[in-house]
């Protein structure tokens, strides 16, 4: 039994070192209007299942935005909406598994939403790890800068945004929140690019899938960054519209996501 045991660790440590083995494609300028059509088409291929998962991410950020006001915590609703949005790669699993389904032609049904057969769930862990530390980062510097530089000044929505956009402090303290979030939002843009699917389907560790998104972000900066830049142009604009138009953003950019994920990750090379 203990040889048995042994044995199978031993293949399963065999697959997992297939680690340098990721066959990575290069995506061209193109490529972003690509994945974003793609992923537009699929959200009207499977209406129900794709604006219901952008209905319920919506409600969960509404939900935090209103237990902040409740709390008369209202000034931390831009920054709580911001970590909330650099969750959202890991809070799109679902979508990918209903693009997953949808090129196996099989038809969905609600278990699709909570995929079970994820290559290495362990080592999803781990990325979803990393964005969780990235979102309490980011919630602690919004706090320090308010500390710093609000002088006293209240929670409440009204008084907070009067005072950003009327001081001197208020203006410095938008300023180094947003050049610190633009970096933990392409530190987040650079970890969850293609880790999280790669894990959905590959033998790999998180290592692997995490560096194998850097890797593309930093030797193809031209298109990476352009879908970055169109990833939050959309989620902005969900974002104006009073979250009502992340119902149909954030599950269009979760199909782009698995569509960008399939044109620039190709399977493991075998031995």
């Amino acid at each position: 039994m203990t040889n048995t045991k042994s044995a199978e660790n031993l293949a399963d440590t065999r697959e997992i070192r297939h680690m340098d083995k990721l066959v990575l494609r290069a995506p061209t300028m193109a490529s972003p209007m690509r994945w974003l059509n793609a992923g537009y088409n699929e959200v009207l291929r499977h209406p129900v299942y794709s604006l219901g998962y952008g209905f319920v991410f919506t409600a969960g950020g509404l939900l935090m935005m209103y237990t902040l006001f409740k709390l008369g915590w209202a000034a931390l609703i831009p920054a709580a909406a911001g970590g909330f949005i650099m969750m959202a790669p890991l809070l799109a699993i679902g979508l990918y598994g209903i693009s997953r389904r949808d090129e196996e032609g099989k038809p969905l049904d609600l278990s699709v939403i909570f995929p079970r057969r994820f290559a290495e769930p362990r080592q999803l862990a781990y990325v979803a790890l990393a964005l969780t530390l990235a979102f309490i980062v980011w919630m602690q510097v919004a706090l320090l800068l308010f500390a710093l530089f609000s002088n006293g000044h209240s929670l409440a929505l009204q008084d907070f945004t009067s005072y950003v956009f009327s001081t001197k402090a208020g203006l410095t303290m938008a300023s180094i929140g947003t050049i610190v979030g633009l970096i933990i939002a392409l530190f987040v843009f650079s970890v969850s690019a293609l880790s999280i699917p790669i894990l959905l389907e590959h033998h790999v560790d998180a290592i692997t899938a995490i560096s194998a998104s850097i890797r593309m972000v930093l030797q193809h900066p031209g298109p990476m960054l352009v879908w970055a830049w169109l990833i939050a142009l959309y989620t902005a604009f969900g974002l104006v519209t009073g979250t009502i138009g992340l119902i149909f953003v954030f599950p269009m950019m979760g199909h782009a996501t698995w569509h960008a994920y399939r044109e620039m990750v190709g399977p493991v090379e075998e031995d």
